[in-house]
């Protein structure tokens, strides 16, 4: 079987896309202030003796709040990107992207709420 180097060098440089977003990302405070909080909860979901299913449910649930806040961090990063003067529609952008990290947030909120009454 042949080996395709540009398809190896394709993966490679998303690979290194990916890696650099995230450093992007860790600079930004919300990203760390997730994280941290994330990784608290986590370690305390862990001592519950939840099952398996209950911890994936939380742990994914978890991962969209970091999704969410990638998304919300883009668009404020196209917006900055496009104009540093105030605009109505790009208040309403940030708006909606932060609207998207708070629904993240609240339905992470849900689960971990039911999770006390699944146990």
């Amino acid at each position: 079987m042949k080996l395709n180097v540009k398809w190896l060098l394709t993966i490679r440089n998303a690979f290194f896309y990916s890696i650099s977003g995230l450093k992007y990302l860790l600079k930004e405070r919300p990203f760390r202030q997730e994280l941290i909080f994330g990784f608290i909860l986590v370690i305390f979901e862990f001592f519950r003796n939840l099952s398996s299913p209950i911890l994936m449910y939380l742990f994914s649930s978890y991962m969209l709040i970091l999704m969410a806040e990638t998304i919300n961090s883009a668009i404020e990063t196209m917006i900055d990107r496009i104009s540093s003067r105030r605009h109505e529609l790009s208040k309403k952008a940030k708006d909606i992207g932060s609207s998207l990290v708070f629904i993240a947030i609240l339905h992470f909120g849900i689960v971990w709420i039911f999770s006390f009454f699944l146990t």
